[in-house]
């Protein structure tokens, strides 16, 4: 019997958009076992902490439909991503490409993590058509002006991040 593909999504979710719900669910057609890696990043100046963001993970995770929750975890980190993945015994690191500017840095960065440990995989997504050009920083942005995000994130993540700067949308 082959070892069963355990992945990591790393990202700092700030916040979960549909787009990285696009990701983790096409993610488990390619893992047997999901880990969505929160990243401990103070450097990026989050919006949500580390705990509120793994917790909305979580919910966001017990909406899908099924048991494909079932197959996932979440958890956070302040490591090496690869000293992470080694931690949690996983041989496949999810990412999920936007555009073709985002192919350089993430192929770059794949290049460096096969350098540290060589026996984990990198599998790039590419994100669907819908949701290509969602990202958490155009979500904060659109929000910090009064405009509308329901279309980016789900429903209690758009209360939460309008909640945060105060400006219901308009």
């Amino acid at each position: 019997m082959s070892e069963p593909h355990v992945g990591v999504y790393p990202g700092t979710f700030d916040p979960i958009t549909n787009g990285h719900l696009d990701i983790i669910t096409r993610a488990t057609k390619v893992v047997d076992r999901l880990i969505i890696a929160v990243a401990d990043n103070d450097g990026k100046g989050p919006l949500f902490p580390l705990e509120e963001r793994v917790g909305m993970i979580r919910a966001e995770l017990d909406s899908l439909p099924g048991n494909m929750g079932q197959r996932m975890e979440v958890q956070s980190f302040d490591t090496l991503l690869m000293h992470f993945v080694s931690d949690v015994g996983a041989n496949v690191i999810i990412r999920g490409l936007r555009a073709v500017s985002d192919f350089e840095y993430e192929f770059q960065m794949a290049g460096m993590n096969a350098r540290l440990n060589a026996s984990v995989e990198t599998v790039f997504l590419m994100a669907a058509e819908r949701q290509q050009f969602i990202s958490s920083r155009f979500v904060k942005e659109i929000a910090r002006l009064g405009g509308d995000v329901s279309s980016f994130v789900s429903g209690p993540v758009a209360k939460r991040v309008v909640a945060q700067f105060g400006r219901p949308p308009r």
